[in-house]
């Protein structure tokens, strides 16, 4: 097995999934994931245009060096296969924290979102000392909406971004202890 590097280091690990920050070896399921129409629908980001260009990205992704997180590969523990991501961003416009996740079509359906999600929330809250976290979906992205309110996010707010509808969901840490205490 080869070393552990800076870039491919493991963020944290569930039952099921492995959370590593990007590196070079994701960017074939990356390239992958961003090429299926389907997961892209609610997205509002267009798919990259070759494997370099999402090699270009994940050397040029800065929210690990800036803030100490950000978005993390997801790969499953029983065979390394990479399946998506879920992680945090601080918008550098706002300030705001928001988690995101986005699985490759075949594993939707399986509970990986919430599992990983219910984990960065987490550490979002104990580990990086974040207070509220933000979530944001398409009006019409009714999947992501529940998994959003299943992790026990409120609705904020509505806008209008490039002629869509979204939803602006939050979750402040003491909202998210009780909630979590309490299960």
């Amino acid at each position: 097995m080869e070393a552990e590097t800076e870039e491919s280091k493991i963020e944290t690990e569930t039952e099921r999934l492995v959370l590593r920050r990007f590196s070079l070896a994701d960017v074939a399921g990356f390239y992958g994931l961003n090429l299926d129409p389907h997961v892209l629908k609610y997205t509002g980001d267009k798919p990259f245009s070759s494997p370099d260009e999402v090699s270009k990205f994940i050397r040029n992704y800065e929210q690990y060096k800036k803030y100490g997180f950000g978005r993390w590969s997801l790969y499953l523990k029983s065979s390394n296969e990479y399946i998506g991501f879920c992680g945090l961003r601080r918008s550098a416009e706002t300030g705001e924290v928001d988690i995101g996740f986005r699985l490759m079509q075949r594993f939707w359906h399986r509970g990986y979102a919430f599992e990983s999600a219910k984990v960065v929330l987490e550490l979002a809250f104990t580990r990086y000392g974040v207070d509220r976290v933000i979530a944001r979906a398409m009006k019409d992205n009714q999947a992501s909406h529940l998994l959003i309110q299943k992790l026990g996010m409120q609705l904020d707010s509505s806008f209008t971004e490039s002629g869509e509808e979204w939803l602006k969901y939050e979750l402040h840490k003491d909202v998210w202890l009780r909630y979590y205490s309490l299960k």
